[in-house]
């Protein structure tokens, strides 16, 4: 009773799948009459494609043949619907491709069986036919090559004398087609899946050992899903206390940028706000967990960065070896041929100096590479080897700057900028004040037009005044600097700012504020006070951008 009073739910089902093995098995007869017998008693069928079997297949094959020979439009499409699974037609590459084909062919048919006088109408209304389909279905494939001259071929007047469609009237192209269709046919509808009803019988002996594999994959689901949520519960505890490490942090970072802005405006940071900053930073156990922070005396400087740091080492170094480390260099030859090797070499020396510096990992390996060019003293700075006193003619990287190739200059500038940007380096430059004092000689040379041999070289000119901005946040090239008159210079240039690149400008502003500092500074702009207050105005728009 509870089968026939819950038949009239999946009866239209029942239908549908008797209705696909009838179609599937070429049963015709028996087909129209349960279709005509479903109909006198109001049983529904629901649509669906109907699986054919070997022989419905053949002659639907050679219907869509025919059509395809007689080119009729309507009739082709609607078998070709009917027998071609949706899912090929909608997803398949080599179906669209070929049903793009098949409308040229049924385009250009008119043309191709009589002159174009006398079919104008079926060939205006085939065009229209194939312009339809472009601006739809045929519009995915626009942008691909092999396709997209014929998006203009409903907009020609004559096609048969266009270069571009000489193919498609050639004796060998339809028939060609024909027979990719045919074959297309042939795969296509052989690879239809067979009716659900044989499925279902087929299966039928599978079914309680599929109930049974069913209800154990379900209990190893539940499993994995009790595991996940005690996981998930462990990584939200763990979330949570980096949270608040996390606020903890940056409430540090705050007070110390704070006290940081007040050191600049003469308020001295005590050693106990720092042995109270220190307590809190190591009150937690995440920052340094596995450092015992209780016995270490924090009132020594550099104890709480060298821990901190120590707490990342592990971490940051994690699988390096003795690979990562560069190999050694023969400094000796090097600074030999920067003195005589030819300027090529130099160039190329000077350019591999500065890859190797500036593309070398940050951390251990380009630190070993600054710390190599400090200890061999390759720009002479180092008051223990041959900087102080060394007469101008025998320091060889200053020397660079007054090459007559113009690539040895600007090479040499790179270099000194690179090693400017370092802090390990501008300590390294800081040690000879003599030589930025020189260094500026050589950027006011660039702008001295009555020089022909240092006309200004603009690339040239912004490293090095990358460089001395750089090295202008030490306050003894500071002093340097401004007793070399390097104010009035910059005071100059910026007054005909339209003329600089954004890189001289930024630099420029950046190195005349650093400058402006120091109470010398505020004085040697007293001097020339008015250039300094037609450049404030440049300063004051610049900063307000920034």
């Amino acid at each position: 009773m509870k089968m026939s009073s819950d038949l009239p739910l999946y009866e239209s089902e029942i239908n549908k799948l008797v209705k696909e093995y009838l179609s599937f098995a070429g049963l015709e007869k028996a087909l129209y009459s349960l279709q005509l017998e479903c109909n006198e008693k109001g049983k529904s069928i629901p649509p669906g494609n109907d699986v054919q079997g070997d022989g419905s297949k053949l002659t639907a094959q050679n219907n869509i043949l025919l059509e395809f020979d007689s080119a009729n439009f309507n009739a082709f499409w609607a078998l070709w619907e009917q027998n071609v699974p949706n899912d090929i037609r909608n997803k398949d590459q080599t179906c669209q491709r070929l049903e793009f084909y098949i409308h040229i062919h049924f385009a250009v048919y008119p043309i191709r069986v009589g002159s174009v006088g006398a079919n104008s109408q079926a060939v205006e209304q085939a065009m229209m036919q194939f312009k339809k389909y472009l601006e739809t279905k045929g519009s995915d494939l626009s942008q691909t090559t092999e396709f997209l001259p014929f998006y203009a071929l409903p907009f020609v007047p004559n096609p048969v004398q266009h270069p571009s469609f000489k193919e498609i009237f050639s004796t060998y192209w339809v028939p060609d087609l024909r027979a990719r269709v045919d074959k297309f046919l042939t795969a296509a509808l052989s690879a239809t899946d067979p009716p659900l009803l044989i499925t279902l019988v087929k299966n039928k002996g599978r079914l309680s050992v599929a109930e049974d594999a069913s209800e154990q994959a379900t209990k190893t689901l539940q499993q994995h899903l009790i595991q996940a949520e005690k996981r998930c519960s462990a990584y939200m505890k763990r979330f949570n206390k980096l949270q608040a490490d996390y606020h903890t942090l940056i409430s540090i970072t705050a007070e110390l940028v704070d006290s940081l802005e007040q050191t600049v405006h003469g308020k001295m940071v005590t050693v106990e706000y720092l042995q109270q900053i220190c307590a809190r930073l190591f009150s937690g156990r995440s920052v340094a967990a596995s450092i015992n922070t209780t016995s270490i005396d924090f009132t020594r400087p550099g104890t709480a960065s060298s821990i901190l740091r120590a707490s990342v080492a592990p971490d940051s170094f994690v699988g390096r070896d003795e690979s990562h480390l560069l190999p050694s260099l023969d400094f000796n030859k090097i600074i030999s041929h920067l003195q005589m090797g030819s300027d090529r070499l130099k160039a190329f020396l000077l350019q591999a100096l500065r890859w190797r510096l500036t593309r070398s990992s940050p951390g251990e390996q380009r630190d070993t590479v600054l710390l190599a060019y400090i200890e061999n003293d390759i720009f002479q700075c180092n008051a223990k080897h041959s900087a102080r006193g060394t007469p101008y003619d025998k320091r060889h990287m200053l020397r660079l700057f007054e090459s007559y190739d113009v690539v040895v200059k600007q090479y040499a500038a790179r270099l000194y900028n690179a090693l400017a940007s370092l802090q390990k380096g501008r300590a390294y430059l800081c040690e000879d004040p003599d030589g930025i004092g020189i260094l500026q000689k050589f950027l006011w040379r660039g702008r001295d037009m009555d020089d022909s041999h240092n006309a200004t070289d603009h690339v040239f000119e912004e490293h090095l005044l990358g460089c001395l901005q750089k090295l202008s946040l030490r306050r003894p090239l500071q002093t340097v600097m401004i007793r070399g008159g390097l104010i009035r210079w910059l005071v100059t240039i910026l007054s005909e700012h339209d003329s600089l690149s954004d890189y001289m400008l930024e630099y420029a502003v950046a190195l005349l504020m650093n400058l402006c500092l120091r109470t010398s500074g505020k004085q040697k702009c007293g001097e020339d006070a008015s250039l300094v207050l037609k450049v404030s105005k440049v300063i004051t728009d610049f900063v307000s951008m920034w």
